[in-house]
């Protein structure tokens, strides 16, 4: 995307297993910067988003803004139910393309373009299955599975069973047929490109705090000629990509699949789809599990989420560096967190100075070492690469943060991307005005410069977009409308902050909370046996907790050894033996993930700046 020049700060652009210790510094700072933006401190009074005319640019129009669920799209999305009820799913073998092996199946629904014209385009949303294999009488039909994204591909779930060491996967296949689907313009589903994939990405790039003001100017420039190859705004499937009409096709592949009520599992971004479907159909709710939980405040979807996340992205950096500096026996950069954060500014502006193989710069660092934030799983990895290089040996940190050059692999990535911005830009208004822009993210960077401004540029093209958009879904039931819901939720999760399970609690009365205390995992299932238990107990026994739980964060990762040779640094497990490839960090043996281990990655809740194929810098692959 961008190349790097001269030092990070401040330059222009050129070309395209113990407890856990809290966080002790900087929570009242953080806690007033978020209260001063919301308050409209920052410049603009809270929620009150200026959409009106054009960009400053003096180019762009505003979009139409609408409801975002009229009586037309109601009644269209209860239409091509009752048709995709009646025509079913014809299973059969996978498409080479997918890459999923027998004994899985896949297939096709059909769902309308525009749910206010059911009658009009039509296109296929792509689904597969593994069966249930419990007896007959324990099977409860389908399990629907979204990762999250927006932008992610649910495809690959039905894998889950066949290749992750957690029980639990195995246990709800006996119960449910694992169904996962790729939602409207992700992967077959009708795919979305807002640029040529070949250019999207591509290497070295720069991630400079603060940015200069000529740094700014250039990355808003590439925001709004990426906003305007978007579909959307080209008048093409315009207002086709929004969360409403992802929980329209969920409501359609129910019936496809023959059942009255939906059974479903969300991830992250799911939740938003599973929170706006149970607004939306309640009626058509059975066992929901939304874990990660999105915050679904019509005010706060989504320039305020993502402004606000980047305080929860600097708290899960901080952890980390704290951790490395706990292990200073094993690291050896440093006591304090203060030293690790050295070292990791000595290695962004040595790879900004001198890219490795030309292609890697200080913004693909950042985005492997983003990693850390979404799973203690990466945290070893990370700082093993962060010694490594400080010894000399560059290659660890290369395999995590080298982009990919497999066309496939670069086209996911790239529809990834499209659908998250098309998406996002279009469901709720967004401030057309830079000086707003400008003004929240200097102010939220003072304190949380970790993530700030990239998460910045990801969500800037929403500045530029003229495509229509939606209001937000004011998530909301009645109470006794709705059977329980199940939220799972770690305590420190970055990605989704903790208020979001909260916030939905409090929307859909009758849900009940699962707390993973002091855990920051984002995605939590699969990982802490005393999730695993009750969200088991939960979909295939019906049993719902008698009130909210809390179970205690799984331990923190071992450090690994100092390298033990040539080209990177292997963990060991606690026999002394040398894990096998499959659980290895991908690309710390200098090879990306493939096979099983790149679609099982695909499934997984997709982290912003994840390698293509999904594979967020140094997170290993679960087992």
């Amino acid at each position: 995307m961008t190349q790097g020049v001269e030092t990070r700060r401040n330059r222009p652009v050129e070309g395209k297993g113990r407890a856990r210790r809290p966080r002790r510094t900087g929570l009242a700072v953080a806690t007033g910067i978020a209260v001063a933006l919301l308050a409209g401190t920052a410049g603009t009074p809270a929620g009150a988003i200026d959409t009106t005319g054009t960009t400053d640019t003096g180019r762009e129009r505003a979009p139409d803004i609408t409801a975002p669920d009229s009586p037309a799209e109601a009644a269209g999305a209860r239409l091509a139910a009752e048709r995709a009820g009646r025509v079913g799913i014809e299973w059969g073998p996978c498409d080479p393309s997918t890459r999923l092996p027998d004994p899985i199946e896949c297939g096709t629904v059909s769902v309308p373009v525009d749910y206010a014209d059911p009658s009009g385009d039509s296109f296929d949303l792509h689904v597969s299955r593994l069966t249930a294999s419990g007896p007959p009488e324990e099977r409860r039909g389908a399990l629907l599975y979204n990762p999250g994204g927006p932008g992610g591909n649910g495809m690959s779930f039905p894998l889950f069973p066949l290749r992750l060491a957690t029980p639990v996967w195995r246990e709800l296949n006996t119960a449910y047929d694992m169904v996962g689907w790729a939602p409207r313009g992700v992967g077959p589903s009708a795919p979305v490109s807002c640029t040529d994939p070949e250019l999207f990405g591509r290497g070295p790039g720069i991630a400079p705090r603060p940015p200069s003001a000529e740094f700014k100017r250039e990355m808003d420039r590439r925001a709004a000629e990426y906003a305007a190859g978007c579909p959307a705004n080209r008048g093409e499937w315009a207002g086709a990509h929004t969360t409403p009409n992802n929980a329209r096709d969920l409501y359609v592949l129910r019936a496809a699949l023959g059942q009255e009520r939906l059974d479903y599992l969300g991830t992250s971004y799911g939740t938003y789809i599973g929170s706006v479907y149970a607004t939306f159909f309640p009626e058509s709710v059975g066992r929901m599990v939304l874990d990660s939980v999105v915050d679904p405040d019509p005010v706060a979807i989504w320039y305020d989420s993502n402004l606000l996340q980047s305080l929860a992205f600097e708290s899960r950096w901080s952890d980390w560096k704290e951790w490395v500096a706990r292990h200073h026996d094993v690291h050896g950069l440093g006591e304090t967190a203060q030293d690790v954060q050295r070292a990791v500014d000595a290695l962004m502006d040595a790879v900004d100075a001198e890219p490795l193989e030309g292609v890697v710069g200080s913004k693909e660092v950042h985005e492997a070492y983003l990693s850390v934030a979404y799973s203690d799983a990466a945290w070893p990895g990370a700082a093993a690469a962060l010694v490594a290089f400080a010894a000399g040996d560059p290659e660890p940190v290369l395999s995590a943060s080298r982009p990919g050059t497999d066309p496939a692999g670069m086209a996911r990535r790239e529809n990834s991307n499209a659908v998250y911005t098309t998406v996002e830009c279009s469901d709720a208004p967004w401030p057309r005005s830079w000086e707003r822009w400008d003004a929240d993210h200097s102010l939220m960077a003072r304190e949380a410069p970790f993530e700030t401004w990239e998460n910045a540029w990801l969500n800037l093209p929403c500045r530029h977009w003229t495509g229509p958009q939606v209001r937000p879904v004011d998530v909301q039931a009645e109470p006794g409308t709705l059977p329980p819901i199940l939220l799972v939720q770690a305590e420190r999760d970055a990605a989704t902050p903790a208020r979001g399970a909260s916030e939905v609690a409090r929307r859909l009365p009758g849900s009940v909370t699962v707390l993973e205390r002091g855990a920051g995992n984002h995605g939590v299932i699969g990982g802490n046996a005393c999730v695993d238990a009750l969200i088991r107990a939960y979909l295939v026994d019906g049993a719902v907790p008698a009130g909210d739980r809390t179970c205690a964060g799984r331990a923190e990762p071992e450090p690994w050894p100092p390298a033990t040779g040539e080209g990177g640094t292997d963990p060991v497990e606690e026999d002394g033996t040398t894990p096998g490839p499959e659980r290895r960090t991908p690309g710390f043996d200098g090879t990306p993930l493939a096979g099983a281990g790149a679609l099982l990655a695909e499934a997984l809740p997709p982290a912003r700046g994840a390698l293509p194929g999904g594979v967020p810098g140094f997170v290993p692959l679960p087992g």
